[in-house]
């Protein structure tokens, strides 16, 4: 696949799931492909990432998003970072400054628990906040859902995802692998590579 003719910005967010440790090679074909990247690991996944281990990412400031937004490489932010920005009317509003900054937004893995939250309209952190905000109409955003055979394989996961892709979100589907809990099924992320290679398919039908 080819690479982006100009710095495109991602939106990559991360949830509770153990193929949260695939973000640091993800980060890397990104960056291969010329996208700036911010990430947004919720709580849960950040106990998969371990944020201090990864030498390739920074925590960002919202200062990172208003100086020069074609510079921005490589950054995360907190769910706490939200209210590290805001104290009174008119300041800049976090999830509202990532919202206006990306071009794409991937969320990968996508859990059960953020699928539902999606589904259902919830917004109780930073990422989720991003998202039911986003600009649907003018914006691709693509979920890659990553949980046990048995949690993807109930009803209520192809009903959520389906109700998100009635308005235009992207499925990249999962594989049946041997999952980290030792059963072979469905319901692992896609490999990282397709992952790339299909935002960047989707981006190239769009030009």
């Amino acid at each position: 696949m080819g690479t982006c003719s100009r710095r495109l910005n991602l939106l990559l967010g991360v949830t509770g799931s153990v193929a949260a440790i695939k973000v640091s090679e993800l980060v890397q074909l990104f960056n291969d492909k010329n996208f700036n990247i911010i990430i947004i690991p919720t709580k849960a996944s950040q106990y998969f990432m371990k944020l201090d281990e990864q030498s390739n990412i920074q925590h960002g400031i919202i200062n990172d998003l208003t100086a020069n937004k074609n510079e921005v490489k490589n950054l995360y932010f907190l769910d706490e970072d939200e209210w590290l920005t805001w104290h009174e009317r008119n300041d800049p509003i976090l999830h509202i400054e990532l919202r206006n900054w990306a071009d794409i937004c991937l969320i990968a893995p996508l859990d059960a628990n953020t699928l539902a939250k999606l589904s259902n309209g919830l917004c109780d952190n930073l990422l989720t906040n991003v998202v039911r905000a986003w600009d649907i109409r003018n914006k691709l955003l693509f979920l890659a859902p990553a949980m046990n055979t048995y949690m993807y394989e109930h009803p209520l996961t192809r009903k959520q995802l389906d109700i998100l892709k009635t308005f235009g979100y992207i499925e990249i589907e999962s594989i049946e692998k041997t999952l980290m809990c030792g059963q072979k099924g469905l319901g692992a992320m896609s490999s990282t590579q397709t992952i790339v290679d299909t935002i960047i398919s989707r981006l190239a039908e769009r030009t």
